[in-house]
């Protein structure tokens, strides 16, 4: 009986959001890509703190939200490696998070998303 693992079984995916200043946006964006992800959407978002606290506090309101759509082993280091930086990295701050997707209609578009190109013929 072989036991090893077939890289071709469907993997679940996940969207995951993850909220930062505008101008740490293509950082991030970077970040991420590096854990295999396909497919990702950076929008630009505002705050919901009114002008005054923005000025009093001194913060950016600009946000880039930024979705991404992962296999589900991958969501854990993404999101510990975001956390990670929000830490670390200077004016970094930022929200991340994830969702399940239930569906995603068409083979080769879950194939794309997930990183799991089969090679023709098999």
């Amino acid at each position: 009986m072989d036991n090893t693992v077939n890289d071709s079984a469907i993997k679940k995916l996940k969207l995951i959001f993850t909220v930062v200043d505008r101008p740490k946006g293509d950082f991030y964006l970077d970040v991420i890509s590096q854990f295999q992800v396909n497919c990702q959407l950076v929008m630009a978002g505002k705050g919901t703190a009114s002008s005054e606290i923005i000025e009093l506090l001194g913060l950016n309101n600009a946000k880039a939200v930024i979705l991404s759509v992962a296999r589900e082993d991958q969501v854990s280091p993404i999101l510990n490696t975001l956390e990670e930086k929000f830490h670390t990295v200077r004016n970094g701050k930022g929200v991340a998070f994830a969702v399940p997707l239930s569906s995603i209609i068409g083979v080769n578009l879950y194939r794309f998303m997930s990183n799991n190109r089969l090679e023709r013929g098999k």
